[in-house]
């Protein structure tokens, strides 16, 4: 299972967060360890450059994008391997959206696309979508056979 997606900008703020089968109380632990996380290993590495770890018998795969660092978490048949092809979906949609890498800016600009991107690629705790044509056909809100 997919446990979460975080995206959060240079100076640790979280700007999205999607936890699935993570109780309430955990969810603040996974926040600043995942923050933290990211300010000690993504100082320095070139965008979309895949970094991992392993917390508590779970694997998290996170990178940088832009201004934003991507986390993902998961656990049993999501292991690393998996979890990057989570993250190389999330980073393909993000960018398609944004035109580029983005910006802080452009990131909260584009928001609720991006919001809508990713509940269609990882659905209750599942990878869902990973072509992104379908994706795109998804977010535009119409039923896929219009097309």
């Amino acid at each position: 299972m997919i446990l979460a997606v975080l995206f959060a900008n240079s100076e640790g703020n979280i700007l999205i967060e999607r936890f699935n089968g993570v109780p309430a109380e955990e969810r603040l632990h996974w926040r600043s360890f995942l923050v933290k996380l990211g300010a000690d290993n993504l100082r320095g590495t070139k965008n979309e450059e895949l970094l991992v770890a392993c917390h508590k018998s779970v694997y998290i795969v996170y990178t940088v994008l832009g201004d934003v660092s991507i986390f993902a978490v998961g656990k049993d048949e999501y292991d690393e391997l998996a979890l990057a092809e989570v993250i190389f979906v999330i980073t393909s949609a993000v960018k398609d959206i944004c035109g580029k890498s983005p910006t802080e800016r452009l990131f909260l600009d584009k928001y609720g696309r991006i919001c809508l991107c990713l509940d269609e690629i990882v659905w209750k705790g599942y990878l869902e979508n990973t072509d992104k044509d379908r994706i795109k056909r998804l977010v535009r809100l119409k039923p896929p056979t219009e097309f």
